[in-house]
């Protein structure tokens, strides 16, 4: 069963989350609520969990289709509700950025499958409401 352990260990809000396997992320409020940017937001940990669950998602389904990508990068913005407690992800948009000899087609179709079958972070923030929308871009 995978297991976290949280540490305080800057100010009153810096923390510290280890993974069963060692791995660490720092985590911090924000300075307009007494946080001093010791790390990233909770919620802006959920973007990266999307980023990185889609991620490996598109490269492993265009790996089988013997596509060529020889670099990925996203880029992921989020809307929160406002005026709301909690205040959840409203809205989130998702560039895909693959670099190689890939099939636009193909490439599309894997963004389809990763955020609509495979991802559990999407499942988990489109199950909450949250509207994901995304657009593919190849570069050779």
């Amino acid at each position: 069963m995978p297991t976290i352990e949280l540490a305080r260990v800057n100010g009153d809000y810096g923390f510290k989350a280890r993974d069963e396997n060692g791995h660490l992320v720092k985590m911090d409020s924000s300075p307009e609520s007494g946080g001093q940017n010791y790390g990233v937001r909770p919620m802006q940990m959920l973007l990266m969990g999307l980023g990185g669950c889609s991620a490996i998602d598109v490269i492993m389904i265009l790996k089988k289709q013997r596509q060529d990508v020889r670099d990925y990068k996203m880029i992921i913005k989020g809307d929160r509700e406002v005026g709301k407690e909690p205040s959840l992800w409203k809205n989130i948009t998702i560039e895909f950025h693959l670099y190689g000899n890939v099939d636009e087609d193909k490439a599309k179709k894997a963004v389809e499958l990763s955020l609509n079958k495979y991802c559990s972070v999407a499942a988990t923030l489109t199950g909450s409401g949250t509207t994901i929308t995304t657009e593919t871009f190849i570069h050779e």
